[in-house]
Formats: structure tokens, sequence, C-alpha cells
């Protein structure tokens, strides 16, 4: 029977109170906005940790994750906005009332289909490697997002530029989490803001992600991908179906994104091509990378710290602007200051914020 380490009981009962307490802090100072940037933090961190899957695990460099993101933001867009029944009079005859599809079943639906679009997208590329690799899959994230902005036409499935408005908030076990709830007891009363029950709803999808993540690292599969990230040829050699598992971490990574963008469309209720960029893609394995490849704490950690720099560099960018008499706008200050950031921490940790604590090859190149 294995003892429990008070000390680390502790440390978690800690940990889960402030989790538990920081957007009611946050809430508390008067503005929903420092709330909000921790909600899009939270999901950056669940699209780290799916692309860790893919360039941690499997050492596959895919810089067209953002694709997979946004099948699951429109899959959710197109089932819970009016845009189908007011395009296709067949639909809004089989449902008078709308698509009001149950979330979890949406949720169960975007990870599957987005699992299929990453194996499909992965089997052209099981014979590449690194930067051709790379290529490919920027191509293909490209192509994606392209698709969504030019599907307007002769069939409007997309709404092209002009995006997917009205999308439902969701509803989790008939709680509405876009409206404000407010507790009362007795004279004392509170108010919710839905940012802050998204809030919730965002950590418990990072939290079941870690705990995929950790399982999937343990597992058969999981040391079968570290095995073909160290040394593909010798992996094969050991009786490996290298084919079928690097599709599996495709598809592994691409469920991730999926669910992502169904908490994301649901989150800002209106999506856009212009949400999918190459640069989200390459943001994305930035925090990868910057936090620690393959080092799910590391990855965690960049995936907060490049998700909530550019607010804090909001900040700062202003009176730079100014003292430069407004030649440099705010906005191009921003993001030299960000690659400056990150220069100056790969240049001082390599490895990575928070590398794992053994390495193997293909990490200590």
């Amino acid at each position: 029977m294995t003892k429990t380490n008070p000390g680390k009981l502790a440390v978690w009962a800690l940990a889960a109170i402030a989790l538990f307490a920081l957007p009611l802090l946050l809430q508390a100072t008067g503005s929903n906005s420092w709330v909000r940037i921790v909600d899009l933090a939270l999901l950056y961190v669940l699209l780290a940790l799916g692309l860790n899957i893919v360039v941690g695990y499997a050492g596959l460099l895919d810089l067209g994750y953002i694709a997979f993101f946004a099948v699951g933001a429109y899959l959710y867009g197109l089932l819970a906005s009016p845009h189908l029944i007011d395009t296709f009079p067949a639909i809004k005859a089989m449902f008078p009332n709308g698509l009001h599809l149950n979330i979890w079943l949406v949720m169960i639906l975007a990870a599957v289909v987005a699992g299929v679009v990453g194996m499909l997208l992965g089997a052209p590329t099981l014979k590449l490697r690194g930067d051709y690799l790379a290529i490919i899959t920027l191509g293909f994230g490209e192509i994606i997002r392209i698709f969504m902005l030019n599907l307007d036409r002769p069939v409007n499935i997309t709404n092209g530029p002009k995006g997917i408005a009205q999308i439902d908030p969701i509803t989790v076990f008939g709680f509405n989490m876009g409206q404000r709830h407010t507790l009362a007891i007795g004279d004392w009363s509170y108010t919710i803001q839905p940012v802050t029950l998204y809030y919730y709803l965002f950590l418990f999808f990072v939290i079941l992600s870690i705990v995929l993540s950790y399982r999937l690292q343990d597992s058969r599969v999981g040391r079968a991908w570290m095995a073909i990230r160290e040394d593909e040829i010798a992996a094969k050699a050991m009786g490996l179906n290298t084919r079928n598992l690097k599709l599996l971490a495709f598809g592994m990574g691409a469920t991730f994104g999926g669910m992502s963008g169904v908490l994301f469309s649901s989150f800002q209720r209106f999506v856009s091509p212009e949400s999918f960029s190459l640069m989200e893609s390459v943001m994305v394995v930035a925090m990868v990378v910057v936090g620690g490849i393959g080092h799910i704490p590391g990855v965690i950690l960049g995936a907060l710290l490049l998700a909530g720099l550019p607010e804090v560099l909001r900040h700062v960018a202003g009176p730079l602007t100014e003292l430069t008499g407004g030649r440099l706008g705010p906005e191009i200050l921003r993001q030299l200051l960000i690659a400056l950031a990150m220069v100056v921490v790969m240049l001082l940790r390599p490895k990575g914020l928070w590398p794992a604590p053994e390495h193997g090859k293909s990490l200590a190149k």
C-alpha cells in the first residue's frame, strides 16, 4: 500500500484553491479583460498539449496544426448557429427551431472529425522528415484556411470571409454559460460573469488533457512514439509499425485541436478564417519549443507565457510608441518585443524553459 506524502497533498490543495479563486479575484478588479486573457491562455494550453503529441512525442514537426483548430471551430459554428437553417431550406424544414446539439455530442463529433482530417493530412507526409515535413504541413494548414475562406460559393457553407456569427454559448446540463448568474444567500449576492464560467469549463478540459497526455506518455504507444523520435530506422528494425504510429500521432494530436476549436467557437460566438492564420500555428509551435519539447509542465508554462506575454507587452508598447513620436505603431513594437523575448529565452535556455529531465538525441542536437 503506497503512502501519501502530506506535503504533496498540501501543495495540490493550495494549487486547487488558487486555480479556483483566480478568476474570482480577477473579476473583483472590476474588469473582465484579465479573466478573458486567462481563458484564451487555457485554450492555448489545450492546443500546445495536442501539438506536443505530434512534435514532442513523435518528433514530427507540424506547422499546420491550426487547421484542426479551425475544423472544430467551424463544425460547432455550423451546428450551433442559424447559418445552415438560413442557407438550406431542407435543414430548416427538418429542424424548425434550429440545430442545438448537446455539447458533449459535438465534442465527440469534433474529436472524431478532426482526428480523421489529421490522419488524412498526415498520410501523404509519412516518408518526409525535418524541413520537408514542416513545409508540407504548413501548406496543408493554409489549404484548410483558404478552403474555409472560399467555401461560400456556389453553395454558401462557411460564409467565406464574413465568418459565422450568432453561435450559441455552451450549455452544460441545462446551465447556460453565456449568461450571468447571481448567487444569493440572504442579503449577500454575487454575480458570476460568463468569462468566469468559461474559465472553469476550460480548466476542466485542460486538466483532462493533462491526464490523457501523461497516460499517453507512459503507455506502450507513447514509448513507441519516442522511439520513432529518437531513431526511426532503429524503431522500424525493432518491429514497430512506424507508419501506423505516425498516423496515430497526427490523429491523436488533431483531436485536441478539434475540441479546442469547439470551445473557442462557443467562447467567441463568432468564427472567421482570420482566426486561423499561419501566425497562429507558428505561435503554438513556439509555445511547445520555448516551454520544453516533450515535457508536459514545460509545454504548459510555454503556452501560458506566450499567450499572456502579448497582453502584458501591450502596456509597454504604448509608452515606447510615444518615445518614438508615433513612428512605430504599438502593434509593431509589441511583435518586436515578443520576438526579442523569444530569442533571449532560446539563447539562454536552448532546450526550453522547463525541459524534460531526460533528453534524447533529438533534444540534444
